[in-house]
């Protein structure tokens, strides 16, 4: 199931069984919107990317950590 990194649950088997169960759609077993699947990407971001660009960001923007919209 691209997308749904369901090896990291508790119980890989079950949570594979409920999720075809609930979400018996094709387009659902192939979707990338899994909170696990996002960590893992934000992780990925920020490994090879670090802090360097909110850093700067930051910066440019008055290292205030509150702005008005």
């Amino acid at each position: 199931m691209p997308g749904w990194d369901l090896n990291l649950s508790l119980d890989p088997v079950t949570a594979r069984e409920f999720h075809d169960e609930t979400l018996p759609q094709e387009g659902a077993k192939t979707a990338h919107f899994c909170s696990m699947n996002i960590t893992e990407d934000v992780r990925k971001y920020a490994a090879e990317k670090g802090l360097e660009d909110k850093s700067r960001e930051f910066t440019e923007k008055g290292s205030k950590l509150y702005a008005k919209a």
